[in-house]
């Protein structure tokens, strides 16, 4: 790790025979950060963000996550991060409480553990009435905040969320967000992928990626008055139209 970057990267590329789906993007990350990850549905987002995660090689490149290098240290990345998928990640057969314990188990948590967490995670959720009864029949929001405490259930030093406020309503999106400023002032670095350009101005520094480069990276403050765009979005379109 460099300074205070838990997420270095450097000419990173990947590429799926002649089709360059990451364009060899360069970008820190600091500890604590809730760094934004934009871009339309194919811009590379979610292929960059697998490479990071360690469950796709890079073609070419150097990245470094929570201290690991991605092409040789990639399990011990998964063991330092939190995950949350777009698509929601628990498991619907299984009860609230199950869920917990089961993901304490693949984290390695020890089953005193796994129980203070669990109480406590339940108990933070406000989810006391519904502890027993089966994931799938949460409303969605619920599950996605659920889905959100249990990717922190091991203290990671990062936590990857990709598009994890899709198809929520305005008022849990609001929730789902307090949930992560409360993550990034413990320390615990947030890196989000979102299509939602309101969204980006609440992350500390935005990078936004067009065909597989990354076209801009700073704050959204400083994007707006780059750009001379009066919100992110307006940003967004004048990056995407070229």
């Amino acid at each position: 790790m460099i300074n205070n970057n838990v997420i270095h990267v450097e000419g990173l590329t990947k590429m799926f025979g002649d089709f360059t789906a990451v364009d060899a993007i360069t970008f820190d990350v600091k500890k604590g950060e809730i760094f934004g990850f934009l871009g339309a549905n194919g811009a590379g987002k979610t292929t960059a963000m697998k490479m990071l995660i360690g469950i796709s090689k890079p073609t070419s490149g150097k990245a470094n996550v929570a201290g690991f290098d991605v092409f040789t240290h990639a399990e011990d990345i998964k063991k330092n991060i939190g995950y949350m998928s777009q698509k929601f990640a628990l498991y619907d057969d299984l009860t609230v409480k199950e869920n917990i314990t089961f993901f304490g188990g693949i984290y390695g948590l020890t089953r005193t553990r796994i129980k203070e967490k669990s109480e406590a995670l339940i108990e933070e959720l406000g989810l006391e009435n519904v502890a027993t009864k089966l994931v799938g029949s949460l409303p969605l929001g619920w599950k996605q905040k659920l889905s959100f405490s249990v990717a922190l259930l091991h203290d990671p030093k990062i936590v990857f969320l990709d598009e994890p406020t899709g198809g929520v309503d305005p008022i849990t999106r609001r929730q789902f967000w307090e949930m992560i400023y409360k993550a990034s002032h413990q320390g615990t670095t947030v890196f989000v992928t979102t299509h939602y350009m309101d969204e980006a101005e609440y992350c500390d520094r935005v990078s936004i990626m067009v065909n597989g480069k990354i076209e801009a990276l700073d704050t959204p403050k400083k994007l707006k008055e780059q750009f001379k765009a009066t919100n992110m979005n307006d940003v967004f379109l004048k990056l995407a139209r070229g």
